[in-house]
């Protein structure tokens, strides 16, 4: 594959995981993922495409990281039985910032079936860019959800990548550290992490220049701590140039790209000033190296701009520039006044200073020196899957005469015209309204979409401040 090539392109997303409510006053919404994806559509983006809606993970394929006392904990668990599980809740970090809400440990499926998905398409080299922002989840921990994420996505999508590629490198853009993979990979050098992410009294208080692995792992863990303010320019004279070394020293053969839209200027919770053309240019260089590729959402918090975001990004992977004027959507009232697709920066000072930013970058290209170029990965017999079925064979064995089982009937590409809502035998579509009768699931309140949305940062609580993806 080269870099001049078209790039086949899969697309993930589930019309579900906008019904999900994390709460009043919540900064996390997941209804922008649902906005994203509206807006891709009404680009017409879908034409250059290979779209799919992912299978949920299974509690299995979640154990692979994550342990089963807590999965069984998050699948148990409800805002009515809540107070029978309080030690639990403390033991696993549940109550705040990462609340209890009705469909949590569906919320999860749905995240890490599609970084599942997404990987698996790249294994099997059916597609050279695999897309799902529904994940990017990197906070969550073993046993513990951490700033608005319960199950780490990103760890199961690169554990399923290890089973063909020997080395992954994982590329973190949020403006929080991405700790979670951080953490797991700690002592591998088969992944390397590198985070660009706002340093220094702020959540989650990890990723300090000085943290550079451990054990095998020591120096395949790259951390760029960042200032207020950043700018577009600043941000790609330390990207590239970090990323150029990375790629020479480590020659990775699968890339997993975060691109929280929390870096944004103007984010509720944040505090960098990039544009959308300015957190592209990560999409775009990395995107260049012709190495397959899954890019992920995470943070984002003024959700507008998060769609605005990842829409314009899922451009940049089909190479498609688009206009500047929004096409009408479901949500277009959201993109007022201008209905413009870009932002502009702000006002606000730069504080990372040249001198700052030099001496970062060469101390991180001094503990890159250390890092065994290419290292060597012993393969025996190549493992297999953790996925429980073969998708491809089951769908070619099926009669066309009897109706297909849901797990091949969700993997099935949609039409056009269904991209948005799917409609099954037996069902409406599923639109909010028909959501909302479904057994044992609530409505999502109809404040959430005109007060909750775009909610001040006063709404938000205390303890979420400076924290979230």
């Amino acid at each position: 594959m080269t870099s001049s090539q078209q790039k086949r392109v899969a697309y993930y997303y589930d019309s579900d995981v906008g019904n999900f409510y994390y709460g009043q006053g919540h900064p996390m919404k997941p209804q922008r993922v649902r906005m994203t994806h509206n807006l891709c559509l009404n680009y017409g983006l879908y034409r250059k495409m290979e779209v799919y809606r992912p299978i949920v993970a299974t509690f299995e394929e979640m154990a692979k990281f994550h342990s089963d006392d807590y999965l069984t904990f998050l699948n148990t668990i409800r805002p009515d039985n809540m107070s029978n599980y309080e030690k639990q809740m403390s033991l696993f970090n549940v109550g705040e910032d990462c609340p209890v809400f009705d469909g949590l440990y569906e919320f999860c499926t749905i995240s890490c079936g599609g970084s599942i998905a997404a990987a698996k398409k790249l294994t099997e080299k059916q597609c050279d860019i695999a897309i799902n922002w529904m994940g990017g989840l990197h906070h969550a921990k073993k046993s513990e959800a951490s700033g608005f994420c319960y199950t780490n996505d990103i760890v199961i999508g690169i554990l399923e990548l290890l089973n063909e590629y020997q080395r992954v490198l994982y590329v973190d853009c949020d403006l929080h550290h991405g700790d979670g993979i951080a953490e797991a990979f700690l002592t591998s050098n088969r992944v390397m992490t590198v985070s660009f992410h706002k340093y220094g009294d702020f959540f989650p208080g990890t990723g300090d220049l000085s943290d550079i692995g451990a054990g095998e792992g020591l120096n395949y863990d790259v951390n760029f701590p960042l200032r207020d303010g950043i700018d577009d320019l600043t941000y790609e004279a330390i990207f590239v140039p970090v990323m150029e070394r990375v790629l020479q020293q480590f020659r990775p053969e699968a890339i997993v790209l975060q691109l929280g839209a929390d870096s944004l200027t103007g984010d509720r919770l944040g505090c960098f000033n990039l544009t959308l053309k300015g957190h592209g240019k990560c999409v775009e260089f990395i995107k260049k190296q012709g190495i397959p590729l899954m890019m992920l959402g995470g943070g984002g918090y003024t959700v507008r701009n998060v769609s605005r975001c990842w829409t314009y990004e899922t451009g940049v992977a089909l190479d498609t520039e688009l206009s500047n004027d929004l096409p009408y959507n479901d949500y277009f009232e959201y993109f007022g006044p201008d209905f413009k697709l870009h932002i502009s920066p702000s006002n606000v000072p730069n504080n990372n200073t040249q001198e700052y930013l030099q001496k970062t970058s060469l101390q991180i290209f001094e503990n890159l020196r250390h890092v065994e170029a290419a290292p060597s990965v012993q393969f025996h017999e190549k493992p297999s899957s953790y996925l429980k079925y073969d998708e491809r064979s089951t769908e070619d064995m099926m009669d066309t005469d009897i109706r297909l089982p849901n797990h091949i009937a969700d993997k099935i590409r949609e039409h056009p015209a269904e991209l948005y809502d799917t409609e099954k035998e037996g069902e409406g579509p599923k639109t909010d309204i028909s959501y909302a009768n479904t057994e044992n699931t609530p409505a999502v309140p109809e404040t959430s979409k005109d007060q909750e949305m775009e909610t001040s940062s006063e709404q938000v609580s205390t303890t979420s401040d400076n924290q979230g993806i």
